[in-house]
């Protein structure tokens, strides 16, 4: 396995980085694409993010982590919605245009902000991705379970699988699954015994960060090759 770092245009005035992760024996237009978006408080070399990328191209997974604007410039305060969709966009045509990469299909995956924006993207018809997996989804701010970000899962009709902690405080377990009863497409959830939104276990926790690693990695690989 080897990584590239690439530069992406988003537009005349923004231009973000992004890391490749390539599998070994890697054939352009052969291996399943990947393209992994951090979340409001992370970016692109996030732990969970990094070894989540690196396992699933162990396996044979061409892997793209990419940085929204905001962050790039080091800044803290996420960029305006429209900017965040047009970053995803832009990385999305270039992983899939690229002659070195042209990866087939493309998944999108995104921890919280960068799944919940994939996702929208996805119902409103404007990311072409074949599958979606949530990594932590924001499924409500803290303390309002009852206001769920759940509208837009209604219109999205590709596979999606999401990964929720049992602690998680942007994600009531049982208002999600409420949901996903109600969705017309194909999903999967799969839960993390003891992670909070950012998969985080408690000190007195038998597993460790790569048991959580190795559960999400495993659960893609099984749920891709449905």
């Amino acid at each position: 396995m080897k990584t590239n770092i690439v530069s992406i245009k988003v537009n005349e005035k923004e231009t973000v980085s992004g890391i490749i992760s390539i599998p070994k024996n890697h054939t352009s237009g052969e291996n399943i694409g990947v393209m992994i978006a951090h979340g409001a408080g992370n970016d692109m070399h996030n732990a969970l993010l990094a070894s989540y990328a690196d396992g699933l191209t162990a396996s044979g997974c061409l892997c793209l982590r990419f940085n929204f604007p905001y962050k790039e410039k080091g800044r803290k305060s996420p960029d305006s919605p429209k900017l965040l969709a047009e970053t995803w966009l832009a990385a999305y045509n270039f992983f899939k245009e690229s002659s070195d990469y042209k990866p087939c299909p493309i998944i999108a995956a995104g921890k919280s902000m960068g799944g919940r924006i994939a996702s929208e993207m996805v119902a409103n018809k404007l990311l072409p991705a074949e599958r979606i997996i949530f990594l932590g989804y924001p499924f409500h701010a803290p303390g309002k379970k009852d206001n769920p970000r759940d509208a837009h899962l209604y219109n999205i009709h590709i596979p999606m699988l999401f990964f929720a902690g049992t602690r998680d405080p942007l994600c009531n377990l049982e208002k999600l699954k409420e949901v996903l009863k109600n969705l017309s497409t194909s999903w999967e959830l799969e839960t993390i015994e003891g992670g909070n939104h950012s998969f985080n276990l408690p000190k007195n926790a038998s597993a460790n960060f790569q048991d959580i690693i190795n559960i999400m990695v495993n659960k893609t690989l099984s749920w891709i090759s449905k």
